[in-house]
């Protein structure tokens, strides 16, 4: 049984500044564009941060201020490349908690509005680990018997990562159906409202804070019973996709 696309499916990785959705910047990315009928559309484009590439993430992916200075900025592609995944589903390797997370920050500071959590997500890492307990490197290994001698690279990566998840539905095909709602559903640890886990659904649905001192609590109830919280929210250091999804809800309280 293989991968069932009723849409095309963008497989995609990133290499970044740092760890830090809010700080940190992309520097390159890569897409692998698959489509039903197997057509496989791969683009890659390394990305000026407009700050300096710290020597611990360059040492990581060989990707150093030289390689990107002549290199546009987010801003100048946020454009045409949301244009070239609306309307896709997409894969990654812990995409759900970084890759999708910082990119839907680069497309809020760049002004493009573009909700991804409208489309189903598959992390392949999750599925992996629910499975196997292994990093990609390994997963590369395990799944597909080849050495992922590229690793660190945004295009070696993204590839890698769409083959393990043509060689997960093959090994777990009495668990895993190849449809992408399913193994989306499959591969998710938690439901967020947000992307970065600051906003949690509860078992009823509804939002409650993932941290400080609410934690748990229905943000609804605290921007009714507390309405400065918010305010110290918006003024701090926390991703723009989580401020948005706040605003929204304390709008919805009025």
């Amino acid at each position: 049984m293989g991968l069932n696309l009723v849409r095309p499916l963008v497989t995609f990785d990133l290499e970044t500044t740092g760890i830090d959705v809010v700080k940190d910047r992309i520097v390159e990315i890569s897409i692998i564009k698959v489509f039903a009928d197997g057509k496989k559309d791969v683009k890659t484009r390394r990305v000026n941060p407009l700050m300096p590439i710290p020597a611990g993430s360059s040492a990581i992916h060989g990707i150093f201020d030289e390689d990107v200075v002549d290199c546009p900025p987010f801003k100048s592609i946020a454009k045409s490349l949301a244009v070239y995944i609306t309307g896709c589903d997409i894969a990654g390797f812990n995409s759900n908690m970084f890759d999708i997370p910082m990119l839907m920050e680069e497309f809020l500071r760049a002004g493009v509005d573009i909700d991804l959590k409208k489309v189903n997500a598959i992390d392949v890492q999750n599925i992996f680990h629910k499975m196997e307990q292994r990093t990609l490197v390994a997963a590369y290994k395990f799944y597909c018997q080849k050495d992922l001698t590229d690793a660190h690279s945004a295009e070696a990566d993204a590839m890698a990562t769409f083959e393990v998840l043509e060689a997960q539905i093959e090994r777990y095909s009495d668990v895993l159906n190849g449809e992408v709602k399913d193994l989306s559903e499959f591969s998710e640890r938690k439901k967020f409202a947000d992307y970065a886990g600051r906003v949690l659904f509860n078992e009823e649905g509804e939002e409650v804070f993932g941290f400080g001192k609410h934690k748990g609590v229905s943000v609804e109830s605290v921007f009714k019973r507390e309405p400065g919280y918010y305010t110290w929210i918006m003024n701090g250091d926390f991703p723009e996709y989580t401020k948005k999804i706040l605003t929204n809800i304390r709008l919805r309280t009025k």
